[in-house]
């Protein structure tokens, strides 16, 4: 991977995780998600204003990356790729939802100290997109496949199906409480798979 300008220590690094990880070493996949799964969570949080969607996005988000990382060029540090790919996400959702929780004129700095603010697209999913939720899908699903039979049929409602919570406890006849605390070891239980994923390969 060719840098063309000079980044922090910590950029560089993370440019030498990227080119391990994109020569299938599982370990560079862990420590990226490692370093970023934090700061991305906040930074979802922030746009979304729920725990539960902000958790749900930043599984999406980093299961982007991870699979788009042959696109990823050195102009810019990983954190400013990785938060744009978040917050078009998060843009994405609110759109869907019809929530109004933060404005497009908000801008932040990555921890490259660029000045970022959201992208607004249009309204309907391009080619690209749908390809896109495509591999997003199909990340999770190979990992899902790992989950105990109880999380991987909540999972698989929530990520697959597309259901509410609410219709998650409707649809398994489990309390709502249940549902949402049940899908949230299991996003604990995600996680600690992608940073396992070398024994699972």
């Amino acid at each position: 991977m060719e840098v063309k300008k000079d980044f922090s220590d910590k950029a560089k690094y993370d440019f030498k995780l990227v080119e391990r990880a994109r020569n299938e070493d599982q370990k560079a996949y862990a420590e990226l998600l490692k370093r970023y799964r934090r700061p991305l969570y906040h930074l979802v949080l922030k746009m979304v204003r729920n725990q539960e969607d902000a958790e749900d996005l930043t599984i999406e988000s980093f299961s982007k990356a991870f699979r788009n990382l042959a696109k990823f060029n050195a102009d810019f540090t990983f954190s400013t790729w990785l938060f744009r790919i978040a917050t078009n996400n998060c843009i994405d959702f609110l759109r869907r939802k019809k929530l109004s929780t933060t404005s497009i004129d908000n801008s932040f700095l990555d921890d490259g100290g660029d000045d970022m603010r959201m992208e607004i697209r249009d309204k309907d999913l391009n080619p690209q997109e749908v390809a896109i939720r495509e591999q997003k899908i199909e990340l999770v699903r190979i990992i899902v496949n790992k989950l105990p039979k109880k999380y991987k049929l909540l999972v698989g409602l929530r990520y697959f199906e597309e259901l509410s919570y609410e219709e998650i406890a409707t649809e398994t006849g489990a309390p709502l409480g249940t549902v949402k605390a049940q899908l949230h070891r299991a996003r604990e239980l995600l996680y600690d798979l992608v940073k396992d994923k070398k024994e699972m390969m």
